[in-house]
């Protein structure tokens, strides 16, 4: 009776711990991320608008709304979430819909991926990505037979409103969010394997087809070939990275940061973390990630309903492609895709997501606890 009791104990104590890391580690992770996004952003920003925290502003709003959505989601019943996936995934696909009508959506750098809302531009694709986890964990809550067509479809028309933007990043993560949500959900799994390998080769077309994507493609295999050109953006990164060495250069002794690397303060913010901190203070940020992604894994293992195993694992799943696409291609392990690194890339649509989705996940772990 009494190794029961100290057993009953120390599972207590394991719970009490695990819901503080979820909270805690996401809001260092921002704070790491607004750090690096003045010091990479300022330069620009003065240039542009005149204000070197512009950006920083923007992302601590950003910041405080995700954290009070974090807070809001993680006290709500995720089993409610049920009941309003369906209208959700209307209003996400309603929004990728509305980036192309002149007035509303808003373009930059060749793309047209924002939605102008006045004060502040909002990303459609982000959003999607919260309600196809919703969606696609409410609808695999049952499993029924003859559902692989209307899947498809909904994949089909979903990746199609993406790949017209154009974000082959944000698409692949989709993409992959769909297929592991069919997986978890243990359909028949035969039908994958005519969707992956279709998948595939419309991968390939679309590269092959757009002189653009088919730079970027080529740059991965080597990065050498056009370094004033198509590999520019890879050849910066290795040099900040390599920069770094093992140590670092310092804090804010950065010289990538002045404008060498482009989207410094987004998508390639991790190579200004490493020159900055070298490869020991890379490796401290990557057990950061690492041991986030085990606490979200924990929780879809120890989820005790069906609804909240797909919920956690879509998420864990969301998380650890997030943050492994990233950081390969800043090591030229995978083609540049312009994924952000969670929590810390700039971007207030991404980070608002990333903190609703961390939200769900402590929400299932209180009800697990309970």
């Amino acid at each position: 009776m009494p190794r029961k009791r100290r057993t009953r104990e120390h599972i207590q104590k394991r719970k009490k711990f695990f819901l503080p890391a979820l909270f805690v580690l996401p809001i260092i992770l921002s704070l790491i991320g607004l750090f690096f996004i003045f010091e990479t952003s300022s330069v620009l920003t003065f240039r542009t608008f005149g204000d070197s925290f512009y950006y920083l502003k923007l992302q601590s709003i950003w910041f405080v709304f995700g954290v009070l959505v974090m807070i809001f989601l993680s006290q709500f019943d995720y089993r409610r979430l049920y009941f309003i996936s369906f209208p959700l995934l209307l209003a996400s696909i309603a929004s990728l819909i509305l980036v192309f009508f002149p007035g509303i959506g808003h373009s930059a750098g060749g793309a047209r991926r924002w939605i102008d809302l006045g004060f502040v531009n909002f990303q459609p694709t982000e959003f999607v990505k919260f309600t196809s986890i919703l969606y696609l964990s409410s609808w695999f809550l049952h499993k029924e037979k003859g559902r692989f067509f209307s899947y498809f479809s909904l994949l089909a028309g979903i990746i199609f409103l993406i790949i017209l933007q154009p974000d082959m990043g944000t698409a692949v993560i989709v993409f992959s969010i769909f297929i592991i949500l069919y997986f978890l959900s243990g359909q028949e799994l035969k039908y994958l394997f005519f969707l992956v390998p279709f998948a595939a080769i419309s991968f390939l077309v679309l590269v092959k087809t757009s002189p653009y994507r088919l730079k970027r493609f080529l740059a991965y295999f080597n990065p050498d070939a056009d370094p004033l050109g198509a590999t520019y953006h890879i050849k910066q990164i290795l040099i900040s990275l390599s920069g770094g060495g093992i140590f670092g250069r310092g804090i804010a002794a950065s010289r990538q940061k002045y404008q060498f690397l482009p989207e410094a303060h987004t998508d390639s913010i991790f190579a200004i973390i490493g020159e900055e901190f070298g490869f020991l203070g890379s490796v401290l940020l990557i057990i950061v990630y690492v041991f986030f992604i085990y606490k979200a894994y924990q929780v879809a293992t120890a989820a005790k309903d069906r609804y909240g195993q797909l919920l956690a694992g879509a998420i864990f799943s969301l998380f650890a492609l997030q943050v492994v696409v990233n950081l390969g291609g800043m090591v030229n392990l995978f083609p540049l895709t312009g994924v952000p690194l969670p929590f810390i890339s700039y971007g207030g649509s991404s980070l608002l997501v990333f903190f609703a989705l961390t939200g769900v996940l402590i929400s299932i772990e209180r009800r697990y606890r309970k």
